[in-house]
């Protein structure tokens, strides 16, 4: 399966401005900077999702639609500490208003640095997916930066790690040299 078609549609910077919902829904979840517009690009095949070297920089839910027929959902990066109290408040308000209203949503792509730990921010993540009960698949990013060997042992640990919340597909990823792309991207079009 490939993407054959995507196309930002809307850009939401508060609760409730989302778009009619389309078959299907799959959110992007992750800190900032650890690769959610790389990784999105990959799978879109071309440079669509915006980049930067500043963590922090998606502060909107971005809606891609994907063949036409699914929406790929960016939404802010959460855990960046330069951004003020405030602002990062009012991304929480909004991804939490995003779980509780889009009843499409049918899936979570939580995304974690292989090379790290899960963080504070990830654990909560990981409390909302599950409170909300949407399904989730774990996506390692950065896998590049690691030989294959901690690779593994990174993925275990991880996933060990994750357990308490359930227990996940889970993939090693990189958007430089697109290893696990295509695997993460047959999973999440079926």
């Amino acid at each position: 399966m490939t993407v054959k078609s995507a196309e930002l549609i809307k850009t939401v910077f508060a609760k409730g401005e989302y778009p009619p919902p389309m078959k299907r829904e799959i959110a992007f979840a992750g800190r900032s900077n650890v690769g959610k517009s790389s990784l999105l690009n990959s799978l879109f095949g071309r440079r669509l999702a915006k980049t930067s070297s500043t963590p922090g920089k998606t502060r909107s839910i971005n809606f891609y639609v994907v063949n036409g027929e699914i929406f790929f959902v960016d939404l802010p990066g959460y855990g960046y500490a330069k951004a003020s109290m405030s602002e990062r408040e009012k991304w929480q308000r909004l991804i939490t208003d995003y779980f509780e209203s889009r009843e499409g949503l049918s899936l979570v792509v939580l995304l974690v640095d292989i090379r790290h730990p899960l963080q504070p921010a990830d654990k909560q993540m990981l409390d909302w997916v599950t409170y909300y009960a949407i399904p989730y698949v774990l996506v390692l990013t950065k896998a590049d930066k690691l030989s294959k060997s901690r690779q593994q042992q990174s993925k275990k640990s991880i996933s060990e790690e994750v357990s308490v919340w359930g227990r996940p597909p889970v993939f090693s990823v990189s958007a430089e040299n697109r290893q696990g792309i295509e695997e993460l991207l047959k999973t999440l079009l079926q």
